[in-house]
């Protein structure tokens, strides 16, 4: 008899799962999605490929280094840099990695003072040179030195060019 009752238990249990799983989820889902429309836009046209026609054969290629060999032997004559005379220390040098940290006045010629990236110090006067554009001392005051410069632009032709190396205050405190 308790077997009996055991089995009548558990079909009556079973009997209750039996029914719709998640039926009240499903429910408010279809309810929630009827008034619902989707509207895709649609794919924007392709255009067709045009490739680009290159033209550009006839016209001096800027990289050929016979062409700027042949243009750079016309000319000879203007400016150019002293290549035989001596090279100084301070030519050695970025013009940007030396500091003017003071000056010496010695009779009447104002020297300055030079300091290089490896803390060497040097006096350096009118007419000397420094940097390594073939820079020419042309003037110094008490917060700065001037000088003149001689640079190759890109055509191969020299240029002048006036730079300026001031005081440095940082240097003056120490």
């Amino acid at each position: 008899m308790n077997r009996y009752l055991t089995i009548g238990l558990l079909a009556s249990l079973l009997s209750g799962c039996a029914g719709e799983e998640f039926g009240d989820l499903k429910a408010w889902m279809n309810e929630s999605t009827q008034n619902m429309r989707g509207k895709i836009e649609p794919l924007p046209e392709v255009k067709p490929y045009e490739p680009l026609v290159y033209n550009a054969y006839d016209l001096v290629d800027p990289f050929n280094r016979i062409k700027m060999k042949v243009a750079r032997a016309g000319d000879k004559g203007g400016l150019q840099p002293d290549r035989n005379r001596p090279k100084e220390t301070l030519e050695a040098y970025d013009l940007e990695k030396l500091r003017m940290v003071g000056t010496i006045q010695r009779g009447k010629e104002l020297n300055a003072l030079v300091r290089t990236p490896d803390a060497n110090l040097y006096r350096i006067k009118v007419g000397s040179y420094m940097g390594q554009n073939f820079g020419m001392v042309t003037k110094i005051t008490e917060s700065e030195i001037t000088l003149k410069e001689i640079v190759e632009d890109s055509g191969g032709d020299w240029a002048e060019r006036t730079s300026v190396l001031s005081l440095d205050e940082t240097e003056q405190q120490k």
